[in-house]
């Protein structure tokens, strides 16, 4: 956050592109519902932005009285809005001995070219949780049988900062948050689902090791933030599939049914907020055409009937969402499919998201001192990909960016991991370490030549599709 000298009283002139939207037109949630086109004349336009707040395990504060707290601190500070943390006020002893951290969310919807907003043109939405530290609680399973479901708390400290370490294509995860927001903005608001029909089930699908999982607990996480106003408690309920089959013929559709009465006593509680994470779905929805034709068995079919009873059951409760994972899509039954409301395939990360994958990975080597930083600061910071490209295309600035050919070295590996799924990025660093013949001594330059050679070894050593 930087300062800047705009006056309180000044309206936006030139939004930016379009995207400007009333303060009024949201969830209440601070994620933005869609608006009709803005008029000529766009005065008083903000744009909502989250600013997220966690509070210290040890504070006892009410919630509320955290929120305007920050609210009013926002209101008396001139601030640009960028995303990334906010320093909590060493003045404001409230804050300072209830908050952990600030940090302002989701700016990248509403700026272009590295825009910059100005405290004028936002309406920042506070949304302030406390991280539950209980961990799983696992269901135990009668008979000798596996355990139906993990259960966690929502926030949990076990998932916190997951969603922003994991890196996609543009528009991924905001388009899931808006989705989420929506399915339940259109049952608040009491829509006929016989007119409008909307089932707030997700599918993920592609390949292995792409993070569909974590990006699954991500969202679950973030969403119990946004919306803890309206839904205090929150529940993320991880099935485990294989516990679902059975040794006795024809008892399979019966776990299903049992599994899903538990669920449906949770969300009796109106104010609980649960999320549902099958993963591997095609283990449960199998495709009953496969069944039929006698190459599975025709307990699956049992299986699928069963699951699908089930969640159609689930679609009159508005305070359920389910979240799905595949691997191979195929095989999935198509009546499944067909209710999944977005399908979104999470393929191998493109090449500026494998540059960020592995600048973030490097940021953490440097900020450790597992790297030497050849700079004189203490903590050297990489440019983002979009950055680093406009550094390389104005050759003349070149000369005094000593970073650049560091940065250089970083975006070669990141082209030398083409393929490679983003699990296996995140190892590449550590691999690349231990490839060292002196890993207590390494400088930045040879760390990243190292990689080099460890993503190629690695890429090579990749199975053929």
């Amino acid at each position: 956050m930087t300062t800047s000298p705009s006056p309180m009283d000044i309206t936006i002139q030139n939004p930016i592109e379009t995207t400007a939207i009333s303060h009024d037109l949201s969830d209440g949630n601070g994620v933005a519902l869609p608006s009709s086109s803005p008029s000529p004349i766009l005065t008083h336009r903000k744009f909502l932005v989250s600013v997220e707040v966690c509070l210290k395990p040890s504070s006892t504060a009410r919630v509320e009285d955290v929120r305007l707290a920050v609210e009013r601190m926002l209101e008396k500070r001139s601030l640009s809005y960028v995303d990334g943390p906010i320093p909590v006020p060493f003045d404001d002893q409230f804050l300072f001995e209830n908050v952990q951290r600030i940090c302002v969310c989701d700016t990248d919807e509403w700026v272009t070219n590295h825009d910059i907003l100005l405290f004028w043109q936002v309406k920042p939405v506070v949304h302030v949780f406390q991280l539950s530290e209980e961990g799983p609680c696992e269901e135990l399973g009668g008979d000798g049988q596996l355990s139906s479901f993990n259960e966690w708390i929502l926030p949990a400290k076990e998932f916190d900062g997951m969603w922003e370490s994991l890196i996609y294509e543009f528009g991924l995860k905001q388009r899931l948050l808006r989705y989420a927001a929506s399915a339940l903005f259109f049952t608040e608001k009491g829509v006929d689902p016989f007119l409008v029909s909307w089932n707030r089930l997700i599918l993920l699908h592609g390949p292995p090791g792409t993070g569909k999982t974590s990006l699954c607990k991500a969202l679950a996480q973030k969403l119990s933030i946004r919306f803890n106003s309206r839904y205090p408690q929150c529940q993320l309920i991880e099935v485990n599939a294989h516990s679902l089959f059975s040794k006795w013929f024809s008892e399979s559709g019966k776990l299903v049914a049992k599994l899903f009465q538990k669920i449906q006593e949770m969300i009796e509680e109106e104010n609980n907020l649960v999320f549902v994470l099958i993963d591997e779905v095609e283990s449960l929805a199998a495709a009953r055409k496969a069944a039929l034709s006698g190459s599975e068995p025709s307990d699956s079919i049992r299986v699928v009937n069963a699951l699908l009873t089930q969640m159609d059951k689930l679609k009159t409760s508005p305070n359920v969402i389910i979240l799905t994972t595949s691997n191979i899509t195929a095989a999935i039954d198509i009546a499944f499919v067909d209710r999944a409301d977005i399908k979104a395939y999470v393929g191998p990360p493109t090449l500026q998201a494998r540059y960020e994958i592995l600048r973030s990975c490097l940021q953490e080597l440097l900020r450790t001192g597992i790297i030497s930083n050849f700079q004189d600061s203490d903590y050297l910071m990489l440019p983002n990909y979009s950055t680093l490209r406009e550094k390389l295309n104005a050759p003349d600035i070149q000369e005094a960016q000593p970073v650049l050919p560091f940065c250089k070295q970083l975006l070669e590996a990141a082209e030398a991991c083409e393929g490679m799924s983003g699990r296996s990025l995140r190892k590449l660093p550590f691999l690349a370490h231990a490839a060292l013949s002196n890993p207590n001594s390494c400088d930045a330059s040879e760390f990243l030549c190292a990689m080099i050679d460890t993503a190629r070894r690695e890429h090579s050593e990749l199975p053929e599709s």
